[in-house]
């Protein structure tokens, strides 16, 4: 059994190197798309290599997370976190010194690879060293400081970009990974699950990181030449079915089917592939519309983004507490409806807009929907399916939210009709972003429509969620494994 206390200096250290741990994926998510534009300034990038810098990232991350969580398990969670954030620290190294879009495109997919061994890790390293006592404090700390560097990343990234330049928003992970990696050897004890047996799902976790990449692909090349663009789709479809039947097959499959027997599991899944789409598609056309369109600086963008994260951390255990006393239905369906309001009120952000006046109401708006509905979603799912698959269905949530975003990235510019040299022409930006709001809001009230005819109250008895502040907006926070031993998802 876990017997380290938190307020034992082990304790502190083990926080202090799961919270660094996180804060590097967790500022790189944030800090990245304030920096767009002046990456496609410096490295002449047309908008489809803008798309690829967020989205090459997240199809990996998105592919590899729940093996992530698996390695750790099988050969030490502290030895795996400990190497994804190396890893992680070297990739971002190759970010920063990326001589064009290719090499910068291919270092964001071996950040990726990083991301999915150091993101589970940090939860289970307090899972798996804190004691039970005290273990809901230490997951509230390290909830808690994460919200912290999800408010201070588009600050950070914005002071970066206007400052010493974009590269020094990869650059930075590099320090941190220097200072995280001793603590953890040092102070960190090992630990690893029960289970040691059987085969990882290394198939399952590469045809669906193929998938998602093929699919990207065909999303973002459709303006160009159709043939390679209609033979990816293709392609992509075939390695999701395969993805199926491989899954179907496995004696210890990366995803079971069977989870999704569970009604409840698949609807808030459902919910959440629409939610975690429009907010992946907002992010990442919001920071270009208030430096194309507005003309703000990257500082000034990146700053009036915060009320959304803010709300967030402020207000998330509450809104918690309150889907505990209520039920999920209601959060759930509210929530969207609130979000796709402040998305529609984005459509009056245009050339000199006032951010008293027209960008603050929508993003209170929207951070109060996003209050709403988050932190409910997280206990729905949890709730949804056995204690003893808790975790599993945490990081199956959590990877689903991860590939809905990097669709929405993908998708959303070529029904909006940005071309690819939109974002460097205001007027045609201007128009296209106000058409993907009004998308983004519709699919929104889809998941609305969704949680209200699917959705019910859970159990009196079910598991509930430890982590209780939410001050990341990307992707709902990872639950470590139930028991020693047990199925994990993160």
């Amino acid at each position: 059994m876990p017997d380290v206390r938190l307020s034992s200096p082990q304790g502190k250290w083990i926080l202090v190197t799961t919270v660094l741990g996180s804060s590097m994926a967790l500022l790189d998510s944030t800090v990245v798309n304030v920096a767009l534009p002046r990456i496609g300034q410096d490295l002449g990038a047309d908008l489809g290599a803008l798309q690829w810098t967020v989205n090459a990232y997240m199809v990996t991350l998105a592919g590899l997370i729940l093996l992530g969580g698996a390695l750790g398990d099988r050969f030490g969670r502290r030895k795996v976190f400990v190497v994804g954030v190396l890893w992680f620290a070297a990739a971002s190294l190759l970010c920063g010194i990326a001589p064009d879009a290719g090499v910068l495109i291919a270092a964001r997919a071996l950040q990726g690879v990083g991301g999915a061994l150091l993101t589970p890790g940090s939860l289970a390293l307090i899972q798996a060293s804190i004691h039970p006592d005290d273990r809901g404090r230490a997951v509230g700390l390290w909830s808690g400081f994460g919200g912290i560097g999800a408010a201070v990343g588009p600050f950070l990234g914005g002071w970066l970009v206007d400052g010493p330049g974009w590269r020094w928003v990869f650059l930075l992970n590099v320090p941190l990974a220097l200072l995280c990696a001793p603590i953890a050897l040092r102070h960190v004890p090992e630990s690893s699950g029960v289970k040691a047996e059987g085969r990882f799902d290394v198939l399952g976790a590469a045809l669906g990181a193929i998938a998602l990449g093929l699919v990207t692909y065909a999303l973002i090349e459709a303006e160009g030449d159709p043939v390679p663009a209609v033979a990816s789709a293709v392609a992509g479809l075939a390695a999701a079915v395969a993805f199926v039947l491989v899954e179907k097959r496995r004696p210890a499959p990366m995803m079971p089917p069977a989870i999704f027997a569970s009604r409840q599991f698949s609807a808030v899944n459902g919910v959440t592939l629409c939610v975690y789409a429009a907010f992946g598609g907002f992010f990442f056309l919001a920071a270009l519309q208030l430096q194309v369109v507005v003309g703000w600086s990257a500082l000034a963008a990146g700053t009036a983004l915060l009320p959304t994260t803010a709300l967030m951390l402020l207000l998330s255990a509450r809104s918690g507490e309150l889907g505990d006393r209520i039920g999920p239905r209601i959060p759930l369906t509210v929530g969207p409806l609130l979000c796709a309001a402040g998305m529609l009120l984005m459509t009056r952000v245009g050339p000199d807009a006032s951010y008293a006046t027209e960008v603050l109401p929508a993003l209170l708006v929207l951070g109060l929907g996003m209050v709403t509905l988050v932190a409910p979603l997280t206990a729905t799912v949890l709730a949804s399916v056995d204690t003893a698959r808790a975790g599993l269905a945490s990081g199956i949530n959590n990877a689903a939210a991860r590939a809905a975003g990097l669709v929405a990235v993908a998708a959303l510019p070529l029904l909006a009709g940005m071309g690819p040299e939109a974002y460097r022409m205001p007027d045609v930006f201007d128009a296209a972003f106000r058409r993907a709001m009004v998308l983004c809001a519709g699919v929104l009230v889809v998941g609305s429509v969704l949680a209200f005819t699917t959705v019910r109250r859970p159990a009196p008895d079910c598991r509930h969620p430890e982590c209780r502040t939410h001050g990341s907006v990307a992707v709902p926070p990872l639950e470590p494994e139930t028991a020693p031993g047990g199925e994990r998802g993160g």
